[in-house]
């Protein structure tokens, strides 16, 4: 890849508040945030290499579900989903340690390295999609509150459990409650141009993707 005409963004700040418009703000230009750390930066380095970042995000009243997409919310009808304010216990901790050891690298210490210690409300509202099978949680996701957004943050899902496409069902209830609460965007976070492990990003219809000139520009699913 040729990088020469591309400007090196490698931008950061702590802030403890956030408002729902400044949230708004932040996401159309290309910001993510862990807890009161927040960030942006369009290169990368993914398994040696440099990499394009994406910031993607999604239209949820112009989304429409593929067939596999539908094939998992099938798969997945007898599960029970809660909305509700962020709140970590030690059941979601111990989903998170299983959930990790899926990785191999950049492996994440503890959950408090995507949220803060006081999720459901610093830097702004956050809640969790908290998926059950019976009583057992088998998946949880973190998502913000903007004013016109809903931006997910991390989500982990039961080793056990991965027949079930859980990454993916809660990306598509997380859409669901974007739409269903008036949102009209919601962003799933970075991708990277060229295959990664982060590639079920793109794999959505009405999809969108940051240009690092201010331009979010339609882009067809991988």
């Amino acid at each position: 890849m040729l990088f020469d005409r591309l400007d090196l963004i490698n931008d950061e700040f702590e802030a403890e508040t956030v408002t729902p418009g400044q949230m708004d703000m932040l996401l159309a230009d290309g910001w993510r945030h862990f807890g009161t750390h927040f960030f942006r930066y369009n290169l990368a380095v993914y398994r040696e290499e440099i990499r394009r970042v994406m910031p993607l995000r999604i239209r949820p009243a112009d989304f429409t579900l593929s067939k596999s997409q539908r094939r998992v919310l099938r798969k997945n009808e007898d599960l029970r989903v809660d909305i509700r304010p962020i709140e970590i216990t030690r059941e979601s901790e111990t989903l998170f340690h299983r959930h990790k050891q899926r990785f191999d690298h950049a492996i994440p210490e503890s959950i408090y390295d995507f949220l803060s210690y006081d999720p459901s409300t610093v830097p702004n509202e956050g809640r969790e999609l908290a998926v059950y099978c019976g009583d057992k949680l088998v998946a949880v996701s973190y998502f913000d509150i903007g004013g016109i957004s809903v931006s997910g943050i991390y989500a982990v899902f039961d080793p056990d459990e991965s027949f079930r496409g859980l990454g993916i069902f809660t990306i598509l209830k997380e859409i669901e409650y974007a739409l269903e609460t008036g949102r009209t965007l919601y962003y799933q976070g970075y991708a990277y141009e060229g295959e990664s492990f982060y590639d079920y990003k793109k794999r959505f219809s009405a999809l969108e993707r940051f240009d690092w000139d201010g331009n979010w520009k339609a882009e067809p699913p991988a």
